[in-house]
């Protein structure tokens, strides 16, 4: 009789013990994050701090600034040139909302129909950041100059009549009033507009336009219910990028306005190289950036949609 015997245990393979990761390499993100936060100390938060502590000092330049923690800067600023803060909202806004309408197409033109034109006509859009910002705004004074061909062209189509209804215009000028401020204003951002738009429009799904026309849904139906809610971070990186810097600039209601459209962004430039009062100016400018911190806050929680551009 043969006897059984057990069979050994199979051998099972040992694997490797890993071996801790290197508490350099954890550090590599860090060290790659270390030249952009020294940046943003050294040029954002250091001038940061100083402007506040400026803005509650009190003093004159013969007998120097001292930090008196004096708040009722802000309350004085804030009451002298309130129209200044209003006019300015308003011109941005309008300025934004023009920046949508003439931007929205040519950006929905530029996706979705411009095919080999396409390189050509981003060429176009972004052709106005070859030149500076001064020469462009100066350009608009030749456009809107009185007796000129557009301004003739606006009064013989009596639109010059409606502006001059709703205050924009004065007469038959349009130079040094709030619609050739806001002229130069939607000129000057209107890229900072179409670029946004082009990208969230780019990145919607052809199939999904498809899709809808077998639904046999119209191409107005298909804007309201596919492409436009998809194109909205677009929407809301193009009117940030272009109410923020449009709401604190100066330049255009310096060169096309009148000390009747003198916008926030005008007033600060006075106090500070000017009339040398810094604290004022200092206070103006962090209401400036408050005010516009919380439109934008509420602006994004209502939109609906956080995936900005």
């Amino acid at each position: 009789m043969a006897t059984l015997t057990e069979a050994p245990p199979p051998l099972t393979p040992t694997t490797p013990e890993k071996k801790p990761p290197r508490k350099r390499g954890r550090l590599t993100p860090y060290w790659l994050l270390l030249p952009g936060i020294l940046w943003l100390l050294v040029f954002f938060a250091l001038p940061m701090i100083y402007q506040a502590s400026t803005s509650v000092q009190t003093g004159s330049l013969e007998t120097g600034y001292k930090v008196t923690w004096h708040f009722a800067t802000y309350w004085d600023a804030l009451a002298n040139y309130w129209p200044q803060f209003l006019r300015s909202i308003l011109y941005a806004g309008a300025a934004t909302i023009l920046c949508l309408v003439l931007g929205y197409p040519l950006a929905y033109l530029i996706a979705f129909r411009a095919g080999r034109w396409r390189n050509l006509i981003m060429v176009l859009v972004i052709a106005p950041f070859f030149t500076s910002f001064l020469i462009r705004t100066l350009a608009w004074k030749t456009i809107l100059a009185d007796g000129g061909p557009v301004v003739g062209a606006l009064n013989s189509l009596h639109v010059l009549d409606v502006t001059n209804w709703l205050g924009w215009t004065t007469g038959d000028r349009v130079l040094a009033t709030p619609l050739a401020v806001v002229c130069g204003l939607t000129y000057n951002f209107l890229p900072f507009m179409i670029l946004p738009l082009y990208t969230s429009l780019e990145r919607i799904d052809g199939r999904l336009h498809e899709a809808a026309g077998d639904l046999y849904a119209k191409p107005v139906t298909t804007f309201r219910k596919v492409t436009f809610p998809l194109s909205m971070p677009g929407v809301v990186s193009g009117t940030l990028l272009t109410f923020i810097p449009a709401a604190g600039d100066y330049v255009n209601a310096e060169l096309l306005g009148s000390t009747d459209t003198r916008m926030i962004g005008n007033v600060i430039q006075t106090q500070f190289l000017r009339i040398l009062d810094y604290p004022t100016a200092a206070a103006l400018s962090f209401i400036l950036m408050a005010a516009i911190l919380l439109m934008v806050t509420f602006y994004i929680r209502k939109s609906g949609t956080e995936d900005l551009v």
